[in-house]
């Protein structure tokens, strides 16, 4: 689910106010930020338990997701002002179209090892049940 976010522009910038409470579609326990060169991939993997809400603050990224009602691609782009919503059992490969990409994740989990999904062949059998 993308969701779209109200940006305040003026000639020395632009503002994209966050209301914990009201803009973002999970309650954040965590947040991190990943960055990248162009061309390259990131993620390739799923969560069982965890939803995570990818916001590019730099760039233009590919994300592609997988779960057992769909398969879709997103472009996200920082001048777009969109956020995208990854519910758990969603397999998720991330590709930077751009140089210099940051993307903020913030997600609903704190970071465990265990509720990553990062084989394939586990995620497959996992949403086919």
């Amino acid at each position: 689910m993308k969701k779209k976010f109200k940006s305040f522009r003026k000639r020395s910038g632009t503002l994209i106010p966050f209301s914990l409470k009201k803009s973002f579609p999970i309650k954040p326990k965590r947040i991190f930020f990943v960055n990248g060169k162009k061309n390259f991939i990131r993620g390739n993997h799923a969560h069982k338990k965890c939803s995570q809400f990818l916001f590019p603050l730099s760039g233009k990224t590919m994300i592609q997701l997988e779960n057992f009602r769909f398969k879709k691609t997103y472009i996200l782009d920082y001048k777009k002002k969109e956020g995208l919503l990854l519910k758990p059992k969603t397999w998720c490969k991330i590709k930077f179209l751009t140089n210099n990409v940051v993307l903020m994740v913030v997600c609903d989990k704190e970071y465990k090892f265990s509720d990553y999904i990062e084989k394939y062949q586990e995620f497959l059998k996992i949403i086919k049940k």
